[in-house]
């Protein structure tokens, strides 16, 4: 059979049961999704069957009504050959005849009749719990083609060899992708760009492998499915407010392309790949504002969640904002062995600076040494997964004042901090983080499922930074990284020296979260930036962090008096957008108002609101507050302290991004 590929052990098991080996079964189930190679491998058999001599008898249920009457009629030469090879393609249509088949039509056979059932979901659990049945039949699902079957498909239907990879990380190892993008890639250029499946290469796999769905909700909750990493009840439930999400999930979970993971269900890749491409073409309005819920929300739990679920929710937020094409050149294949980030061991750290001074050099292994000994819990090392290999390191360095020792044990980090100091120094109370070193053993400076841990490491601490001035990120081959770097809203400063040549800056205060988030998801549709990211317009404000957090305090404490009110120093930010004092003293009660207000919209937070209100609103003593409460006054101190801490992060927040959000 021509350009059949793989699926070895399936034929191997075919043959025994041709051959009639007594282990062997007389009944043989496929299972698989749409696209796998079910069809193919039957003709396999039918050529391996009529080879032996036996006859062979076709039934593909997409061509005949499904009742038992028209099923019998298309099996008909299989009841009377008793060296007959029954195939059965599309099984899964005979869901609602199983049991006539099962009990009715399938003991009718003559004895030396061999059936092969082919279907994309598996046999009901009646097959498996029937004594009888269970030992006469072999459930066989079948999986994605490896990665040399995979080759051997795209040589044998003459793919360009230069175009392997792209086609590979397109179709993983689904035979039909694997057929449609070879041909397409045929009549194709191989010039070196990023090859993208066509459009009607998406619209081929989709009908065929998903096909027509139920309802639009179901549409919707499988768009969520091919967009994030994971899918969760959860996660529909925050993006499809209006519909039932156990249901939808519980429909997602039975499709026989999508799989049950550790942290929710998730389609196959290429199958994945097709319907956000699909979806992002069709409906780029409703794509992004699909895109953008699922954002707030994992963002929501980066900054929020214990550091173990903020680090997963990290990966599922990088993962939804590089599934652009430009950006796999960043990212690690598929192909790669799989790394996990874990904390360096005490006796390592000599081998993380051997290891930097075999691939950097002596000043980078200096500097590696000093960190570990100020720093030792800013440092994070990947290994393999398969055998705990360490394969490289970074650090998340934290700078809030470069000494001298500082400066000559590592002079790039102080010129990073020279370099944004220039710029915009930090503040009391503030500080810049600096991600150094990556120094990985097999990949340097390119990227490797290794390194999109490092790209992971600094997007988690980015999100959960507090207080941080300035993040930078110190990387060789400026040239090559500089796109992923625009994209992620980090530029060159002016003015560097020739030490620092791979030096990108982002100013929190210039470009907050929330908008530095935004700036993502709009570039996201915009294909690769064709321009390096500028310095943002510089932003300064009348108060240290310290005096503003002061005078937070102070004004809850006044908050219903305008008289005390009219000389709080925050009338000198620039959110207060009044002339007028009594206009003034308005606007700052209103921005009061809305912060408060957070902290009674945000569930984290909510058990604080009424402790903050209730407090300055009153004038009875704390020691009451906290009996009407109905807390223990330890506890009530520390709510009424935090409920505080969050109304000065979130006004200080308003100040340096800007503007207050309706």
């Amino acid at each position: 059979m021509q350009n059949f590929v793989g699926r070895e052990e399936e034929v191997e098991l075919f043959r025994r049961a041709l051959s009639g080996v007594p282990s062997a079964p007389s009944v043989i189930v496929l299972h698989g999704p749409g696209g796998i190679g079910k069809s193919a491998l039957l003709q396999r058999y039918a050529v391996e069957a009529r080879s032996a001599g036996r006859p062979v008898v076709s039934v593909d249920t997409r061509t005949i009504y499904p009742s038992p009457a028209a099923f019998e009629q298309a099996a008909t030469g299989a009841l009377f050959q008793d060296d007959c090879v029954l195939m059965v393609d599309s099984f899964e249509r005979c869901r609602d005849m199983e049991e006539w088949l099962r009990n009715r039509f399938l003991p009718r056979l003559p004895t030396g009749v061999l059936v092969v059932l082919a279907g994309r979901l598996p046999p009901g659990p009646l097959w498996r719990t029937d004594l009888g049945w269970r030992d006469l039949m072999r459930v066989v699902p079948l999986s994605e083609l490896d990665a040399d079957e995979a080759a051997g498909l795209l040589a044998g239907q003459g793919a360009d060899p230069t175009a392997h990879r792209e086609l590979l990380g397109f179709a993983g190892g689904n035979p039909l992708a694997l057929r449609l993008a070879a041909e397409v890639a045929a009549h194709g250029s191989t010039d070196g760009t990023v090859w993208e499946p066509s459009r009607a290469v998406t619209e081929q796999l989709l009908s065929h492998l998903v096909g027509d769905l139920p309802s639009p909700a179901h549409r919707h909750a499988l768009e969520i499915c091919g967009h994030a990493l994971d899918t969760t009840e959860d996660l529909l439930r925050v993006v499809l407010p209006e519909e039932d999400a156990t249901q939808l999930f519980a429909w997602l979970r039975q499709l026989p392309f999508v799989r049950s993971g550790r942290y929710g269900v998730y389609p196959h890749d290429v199958i994945r790949d097709s319907l956000d491409s699909d979806f992002r073409w069709r409906d780029p309005d409703r794509y992004m504002a699909m895109h953008r819920a699922v954002r707030r929300h994992l963002v929501e739990r980066i900054r929020n969640a214990p550091e173990r679920e903020a680090l997963r929710a990290t990966g599922a937020y990088n993962y939804i904002i590089s599934r652009t094409s430009w950006i796999r050149k960043f990212r690690g294949s598929r192909d790669e062995g799989g790394a996990y980030e874990d904390t360096p061991r005490p006796e390592e750290a000599a081998e993380l600076v051997r290891m930097t001074r075999e691939i950097e050099g002596e000043q980078s292994a200096a500097a590696v040494e000093y960190w570990l000994t100020r720093q030792p819990e800013s440092f994070k090392v990947h290994r393999r997964y398969s055998s705990n290999e360490l394969l490289g390191f970074m650090a998340w360095l934290r700078v809030e004042w470069p000494d001298a020792d500082m400066r000559r044990a590592d002079p790039v980090a102080a010129e990073a901090w020279d370099a944004v100091s220039v710029m915009a120094p930090p503040r009391h109370g503030e500080h810049v983080n600096i991600a150094r070193f990556m120094v990985h053993r097999h990949t340097p400076h390119r990227p490797s499922r290794a390194w999109d841990l490092v790209h992971m490491r600094i997007i988690f601490e980015l999100l959960r930074a507090r207080h941080c001035a300035w993040s930078c990120v110190v990387m060789a081959d400026p040239e090559f990284w500089e796109p992923l770097m625009t994209y992620m809203d980090m530029f060159q400063p002016p003015g560097r020296s020739g030490r620092t040549p791979g030096l990108f800056c982002h100013d929190w205060r210039a470009v907050r979260v929330d908008e530095w988030a935004e700036g993502i998801d709009v570039r996201l549709l915009g294909g690769q930036p064709e321009k390096p990211a500028e310095e943002p317009k510089g932003v300064s404000v009348a108060l240290t962090r310290a005096e503003a957090d002061a005078a937070v305090r102070d004004a809850l404490r006044n908050w219903l008096d305008p008289d005390a009110l009219a000389v709080s120093p925050l009338l000198k930010f620039r959110i207060i957008e009044a002339d007028d004092g009594s206009k003034a003293v308005a606007a700052l009660q209103e921005v009061l108002n809305k912060a408060v207000q957070r902290l009674q919209d945000n569930p984290r937070t909510q058990h604080l609101h009424a402790v903050l209100t209730m407090t300055f609103q009153s004038a009875h003593t704390q020691e009451a507050m906290a009996r009407r409460l109905n807390m223990a006054f330890s506890t009530y101190r520390r709510y009424l302290t935090r409920a505080i801490d969050e109304v000065q992060e979130r006004v200080w927040l308003w100040e340096t991004q800007g503007h207050v959000p309706d």
